[in-house]
Order: structure tokens, then C-alpha cells, then sequence
């Protein structure tokens, strides 16, 4: 029963707006640290943000940082990423990720196998 659902992925202009959401369900994910994380075809998955149990504290790949923003809503159980002035480069099947954080609630891990959970993946495809 335990389900990541990514949805919001879609084909854009570069230079638009973007929104992915992620919905989180089946156990209390109160105590989880969430992330995105995106690859493209021949590519290795790659960390894009991600977020502490709170939202206290975030962290975000270099080549995203200003553009895209990681919030969560707790209540909801929802994580989104605001994908803010798309490239082309940006590419990619998006993923949502969750990982158990109760042994350290303000660290942000950044490779895809520290997390335990993740959903399916929506495309984003930026033209140019």
C-alpha cells in the first residue's frame, strides 16, 4: 500500500513554469525526508532538491539552483517541485523519493540509493 505518485509532468516551452507534485501514502511519512530526483534517457538518475521531515532546511543540484523550489505540506502528504524557467537540459523522467530520516532529521542525502521509496516517474520534456 505504500505508493509515491508523481503527477504534473508534461511537454513546455523553455523559459515557462512547471509544477510536479508528489503524493505520499500508505504509512506515516511524518519522520521522511523527501527528494526529486530526474533521468534522461541514457543518463544515470541525478539528485535534483529535496527536503527534511519539516521543511526546515533544502538542498538542490547546482544546475537547478534559483530555478526550481521543494516545498511539502505535511497535513497533505504532498511534496512539490516548482520548476521555474525550464531548459531544454531539464529534460528527464522526474521522480519522487522518500527515505526514513529519524536518524538524522537535517541531513540531505543526494544519491538515489540512500532512499527507500519512490514512485513512478512523470516526463518532462522542455523544447527549445
Amino acid at each position: 500500500q505504500v505508493q509515491l505518485v508523481e503527477s504534473g509532468g508534461g511537454l513546455v516551452q523553455a523559459g515557462s513554469y512547471l509544477r510536479l507534485s508528489c503524493a505520499a501514502s500508505g504509512r506515516p511519512w511524518t519522520n521522511y525526508a523527501m527528494a526529486w530526483f530526474r533521468q534522461a534517457p541514457g543518463t544515470e538518475r541525478e539528485f535534483v532538491a529535496g527536503i527534511n521531515w519539516n521543511g526546515g532546511r533544502t538542498d538542490y543540484a547546482d544546475s537547478v539552483k534559483d530555478r526550481f523550489t521543494i516545498s511539502r505540506n505535511n497535513a497533505l502528504n504532498t511534496v512539490d517541485l516548482q520548476m521555474g524557467n525550464v531548459k531544454p537540459e531539464d529534460t528527464a523522467v522526474y521522480y519522487c523519493a522518500a527515505r526514513d530520516s529519524r536518524a538524522n532529521a537535517w541531513k540531505i542525502e543526494t544519491t538515489a540509493p540512500e532512499y527507500e521509496y519512490w514512485g513512478q516517474g512523470t516526463q518532462v520534456t522542455v523544447s527549445s
